[in-house]
């Protein structure tokens, strides 16, 4: 069986439900109710309208790699395609099994196109390092601090009052992880933008149980070498 097709048997929404179903089970009936409806708000309210579209050009961004260092997207991303992963941070379990699912099956498929990924979040640098820990991550994985970046694509969001509560509850908060101390965090959000830095397509989850599913992605980047109607 290939990579791909072995990766097809277990989707990120998949390994979500699994997911989903054991962590329920352990937090109890009260803090799950809590997150339901939190996620229950968020798809309510749906996608901001000042949300990054198709179209829209990326701006250039200093963010700060691994070692604390201060580095630019574009350089980062060099004169190729890139795929931008937006995530919460590697408290986030959801954001773990994404960014493990991107490292077993996006990260080959998009090297043999020669497309760049990148993944961006408002945690310190330690918090970075944690999430290639976490997922043996092989691609650049960088910290917007303040969430500057993400406020300019109009994806901030943060954790509902009840949930932090939980995340207290459980032993963590998520303003400890961000490297701005607040709790700002952005929409879950796949990018994929050309050479020139325009989005070609964008995926934002304003529930961040859901992600972006490889398959998507690859669509999305094939798309950009494809011939346009006449």
């Amino acid at each position: 069986m290939s990579t791909h097709d072995a990766s097809a048997a277990s989707s990120i929404a998949d390994q979500v439900s699994e997911f989903t179903e054991g962590f329920n089970a352990r937090i109890g009936a009260d803090a799950t109710k809590v997150f339901d409806d939190e996620q229950s708000g968020l798809r309510d309210a749906g996608v901001p309208a000042s949300a990054v579209r198709l179209g829209d050009t990326i701006v250039d961004a200093t963010l700060v790699d691994t070692a604390g260092d201060e580095v630019s997207l574009s350089e980062t991303v060099g004169e190729s395609a890139a795929v931008l992963v937006f995530y919460r941070g590697a408290w986030c379990p959801y954001c773990n099994l994404t960014l493990k699912t991107y490292q077993a099956d996006l990260l080959p498929r998009l090297r043999e196109r020669g497309v760049a990924l990148v993944a961006i979040s408002p945690q310190t640098p330690e918090g970075s390092e944690r999430s290639v820990a976490n997922g043996g991550l092989e691609f650049p994985v960088l910290s917007d601090p303040g969430n500057v970046l993400v406020r300019a694509l109009g994806i901030q969001t943060e954790p509902a009052a009840g949930a932090r509560a939980v995340h207290s509850d459980l032993g963590f908060d998520v303003a400890d992880s961000n490297a701005d101390a607040t709790a700002d965090v952005p929409f879950p959000t796949v990018l994929v933008v050309d050479r020139d830095g325009k989005v070609v397509f964008a995926d934002v989850h304003v529930d961040y149980t859901t992600r972006t599913e490889v398959d998507d992605v690859v669509a999305a980047v094939d798309a950009l070498d494809a011939p346009r109607p006449s």
